[in-house]
């Protein structure tokens, strides 16, 4: 285990962590802004561009159970150094491609590298920070960096391409992840799990570090299948058959993961990880807010570019509202009263939060006026502040308890329910705006087609306000139940995590 009392140490693992969860959420959108002019300079169809960004997210949600995995077998340090150096070598090809397919295959290398990182990272942090006040702090400034780092990713993306190059959204993680792989050298050591030292295994007795191959392939596969869905129902629809055909396959072979691994010796996901309630309310709820939140970006960018007239960069940097707002929630705000109060208190009122901010939205119409102060930044602020003060207390939650492999493997479940999120969120929602603007313009025919766009904008923000408050009720009902104390240790042994009562 990781001497947890060493301050420098503990201080760089969060720098270096916080630096690696900005790039694998900034990845998520930095390359969205470029995409117009990597398209322009490689030649690509525009049938194939969507691979620039279908390749990172089918890697990475596809791969995350396995990175989780693989994390705890190698040491969750040693994981995480791996995970950075491999990122900087992805994007450095990734700048550098000559062609599509090199573009492609380096955006997928990126989600792998991702896939390994995201919960190494997460992992360290639960291992370092076991007192509650210091790890309140340290999980909000992580979960702050992560809330972040889409808006972040839209402002220097528009930036480097605007005045750098396409190529330098990619370039610009070098330096970012071998900082962190320098930092690193002052972050405290842990062993593998299962390995032996002067005491006891830390791994549960009967768990090696032997691969759950069927396992593996089995959740490879159907997260891929599913995210892929996800992403090819935005252009073609949810009746698709083709987008019904990934359904299909993609929970088929997730059905058959429950299977395996319910009969799994050493089991990639162990099912006790996900029937644990309050860690059970913590992947619904931070996987709702991520499908409300994600068609909360996607439109904030559309609207505020197609209607309000923004440029790229101007359209970011309205963002950074949304950004400072989570930076106070998660650090001023959950980051103080983590210990203090039970996670419920501040997972409940971040989705309520977050809800409203969304709700002012569903109000505007072509003509409303005073835009920005009137409806902008109080729902970028609200939204903000629920996004702040619910992913910290969920990523403690989602971890809380374990050890040896099975912490990789909550870490990894907890990355895997934002991705999951997101892809469905961007989808679903556009596919609600879609249809709500096609339905106006076919019934106020002669109408200003600006009408119909911001009607269909206000319609996905409903579904989105809909959708937090269900993962209101769904938090408050896991979550609310029991009554841990305050400041209840999180690295608690495992066998009594299974008793233990809920937040």
């Amino acid at each position: 285990m990781i001497a947890a009392d060493n301050q420098t140490g503990r201080r760089w693992t969060l720098l270096a962590v916080s630096a690696a969860q900005l790039l694998v959420v900034l990845d998520g959108t930095i390359v969205n802004i470029a995409l117009p002019s990597a398209q322009h300079a490689l030649g690509m169809s525009d049938a194939a561009r969507q691979w620039a960004i279908t390749a990172y997210a089918l890697a990475f949600g596809g791969l995350l159970l396995i990175g989780g995995r693989v994390s705890g077998a190698l040491g969750h340090r040693r994981a995480f150094v791996a995970g950075l150096v491999g990122f900087a070598a992805a994007s450095a090809l990734g700048g550098a491609a000559a062609n599509p397919g090199t573009l492609f295959g380096a955006r997928a290398l990126q989600g792998a590298f991702a896939a390994l990182l995201a919960p190494a990272g997460l992992s360290l942090l639960t291992l370092t920070f076991t007192e509650p006040r210091a790890r309140g702090r340290a999980f909000g400034v992580f979960a702050a960096v992560g809330a972040a780092g889409s808006a972040v990713g839209l402002v220097a993306g528009g930036l480097l391409t605007e005045y750098a190059s396409w190529r330098w959204c990619l370039y610009v993680n070098v330096p970012v992840a071998l900082l962190a792989v320098l930092g690193t050298a002052f972050v405290p050591r842990d062993r593998p799990a299962g390995a032996r030292a002067e005491g006891p295994v830390e791994a549960p007795a009967g768990r090696g570090g032997r691969l759950d191959v069927p396992g593996a392939l089995l959740s490879a596969g159907g997260f891929a299948a599913v995210v892929y869905a996800f992403n090819e129902a935005e252009p073609r629809g949810w009746g698709s058959a083709r987008v019904l055909a990934l359904l299909a396959v993609g929970v088929a072979l997730l059905a058959a993961f429950v299977a395996v691994e319910l009969r799994a010796p050493r089991p990639l996901l162990a099912p006790r990880i996900l029937l644990h309630r309050a860690r059970a309310g913590a992947l619904l709820a931070v996987t709702l807010l991520f499908v409300a939140a994600f068609g909360f970006y996607l439109f904030m960018s559309y609207y505020t570019q197609t209607v309000l007239g923004y440029s790229p960069v101007e359209a970011g940097l309205t963002l950074i509202v949304n950004a400072l707002a989570a930076l106070v929630g998660a650090t001023l705000v959950a980051g103080k009263l983590h210990g203090r109060v039970r996670p419920v208190t501040l997972v409940v009122p971040g989705l309520l939060a977050a809800a409203a901010g969304m709700l002012i939205l569903t109000t505007l119409t072509p003509d409303s006026g005073h835009v920005f102060w009137l409806y902008l930044v109080p729902s970028l602020t609200l939204t903000g502040l629920g996004l702040g003060c619910v992913l910290p207390p969920t990523a403690s939650l989602a971890t809380a308890g374990m050890r040896g492999h099975d912490i990789g493997a909550a870490s990894a479940a907890y990355n895997a329910s934002q991705q999951l999120g997101a892809a469905l969120g961007t989808a679903l929602l556009n596919t609600v705006a879609s249809s709500a603007a096609a339905a106006y313009a076919a019934s106020h025919r002669g109408a200003d087609p600006t009408a119909a766009v911001v009607h269909g904008y206000t319609s996905a923000l409903l579904v989105g306000f809909v959708i937090l408050l269900v993962a209101a009720g769904v938090a408050g009902a896991l979550l609310g139940a029991g009554g841990r104390r305050p400041g209840r240790g999180p690295s608690a042994p495992e066998h009594a995590e299974e008793t233990a009562p809920l937040p």
